[in-house]
C-alpha cells in the first residue's frame, strides 16, 4: 500500500512524527504532503517546513516529503495513491476528519481515509499550541525534534528584532 499524510506541519510536532512512524510500518510507501495555502498565514515557508520535515523522519527509508496546492482529492488523483491517513487526537479531530473524508471521497470516488489515533503521550499537542509556547519563549523540546526547535527560537528571535513578518 502507498500512503499519502497531508497536513500543513507547521511545525511539524512529535505528535505527527509518531503517526509518520506508525504510518511508514503499515505502508511500503508513505508520502507526507505538505499543503500549501497562500491563504493562510504559515510560521515557517513551504521550503522550511518541508526542510524541517525531511530532517525529521530522514531515518524512515519509505517515506518522502512532498508539497501540494489545492485540493487535496485532486493531488491524490495526481499521485495514483488512494489511501489516505490522518491522525486523531480526540472526538473534535474524528468529526472534522470524517466530514473531510466525505468531501474527499465525494470528489474522488478511489479515495480511502485510515484514521490513526494518536498515541496518549501526544494526544494534547498541537503545532499551534507549540507556536504558542514558543511565541512566549517557553521551553517546546519536549513537543518538537531539536532542529524544529531551534528554528521556532530563531523565527520568533526573528520576529521580536523587528526583521521577520509573523503576526502576533
Amino acid at each position: 500500500m502507498n500512503a499519502i499524510y497531508p497536513g500543513s506541519f507547521d511545525p511539524v510536532t512529535y505528535g505527527h512524527i509518531d503517526i509518520i512512524k506508525r504510518a511508514a510500518k503499515q505502508a511500503d510507501n508513505l508520502t507526507v504532503s505538505i499543503l500549501y495555502n497562500p491563504s493562510k498565514d504559515s510560521l515557517f515557508s513551504l521550503e522550511e517546513k518541508k526542510y524541517l520535515l525531511e530532517e525529521s523522519v530522514k531515518d524512515l527509508d519509505n517515506v518522502k516529503v512532498d508539497s501540494f496546492q489545492g485540493l487535496l482529492s485532486d493531488y491524490v488523483k495526481q499521485t495514483g495513491c488512494t489511501t489516505l491517513i490522518r491522525g486523531l487526537r480526540a472526538v473534535t479531530d474524528f468529526e472534522y476528519e470524517l466530514q473531510m473524508a466525505h468531501v474527499n471521497k465525494k470528489l474522488n470516488k478511489d479515495i480511502e481515509t485510515l484514521f490513526m489515533v494518536t498515541s496518549n503521550k501526544h494526544s494534547y499537542l498541537s503545532s499551534s499550541i507549540v507556536r504558542e509556547i514558543a511565541m512566549f519563549g517557553g521551553d517546546v523540546s519536549c513537543f518538537v525534534p531539536e532542529i524544529v526547535e531551534k528554528s521556532l527560537k530563531e523565527k520568533f528571535e526573528e520576529a521580536y528584532n523587528g526583521s521577520s513578518k509573523i503576526n502576533r
